[in-house]
């Protein structure tokens, strides 16, 4: 196990990373794309300013993880160990990354870009969507129970399709909701 350490401007592509646990380690300036992370956990761990598209997640542990100003395009987060599976982001351009029927209540999304993510039959009850855009995102059999998009953009939920008690949207968001039925919101 390797613990409180920081790793600085590291590119993981031509030089590997250990297959250990991680716990409260600290990522910054590191290059992971396309790297294999499979079976590796990570504890309390802080990415920042760190490229980890295309990385491989099989059975990747993410357990209390925080992504800042990263770049996770493609990833397939459904792939990760999802026990105590819990991580928030902020500042991420998380386009085309697949979280698709993962449980990941109270994940926190702020100033996000999450263009075409798919979040088909993902529980994100209490999720917060602080001023992200999700265009051409999917949400199918999607739980948004209480789940905040009041300052998210470019949207679009089907009521009918997805469980939306008590969530929050802005009378901007509305036209996310109403894009199936053709009805203009000015």
């Amino acid at each position: 196990m390797i613990t409180d350490q920081t790793f600085t401007q590291i590119n993981y592509t031509s030089e590997p990373l250990a297959p250990e646990k991680y716990d409260n380690c600290s990522f910054r300036n590191c290059n992971f794309a396309r790297v294999d992370l499979a079976q590796i956990q990570f504890v309390e761990c802080t990415f920042e300013q760190c490229d980890l598209s295309m990385a491989n997640l099989d059975g990747t542990a993410f357990r209390d993880v925080t992504f800042r100003d990263c770049k996770l395009l493609g990833l397939k987060f459904e792939h990760c160990n999802s026990f105590l599976l819990a991580f928030s982001f902020e500042d991420c351009e998380l386009n085309f990354s697949s979280f698709h029927q993962l449980k990941i209540k109270h994940t926190s999304f702020l100033r996000c870009k999450m263009q075409e993510v798919d979040f088909t039959e993902t529980d994100l009850s209490s999720a917060v969507f602080d001023d992200c855009e999700l265009s051409g995102a999917t949400f199918e059999r999607s739980v948004l129970e209480k789940a905040d998009f009041r300052t998210a953009y470019g949207f679009s939920i089907d009521p009918e399709m997805n469980r939306l008690k008590k969530a929050k949207f802005s009378r901007m968001g509305l036209s996310g909701l109403l894009g199936k039925y053709g009805i203009l919101v000015e």
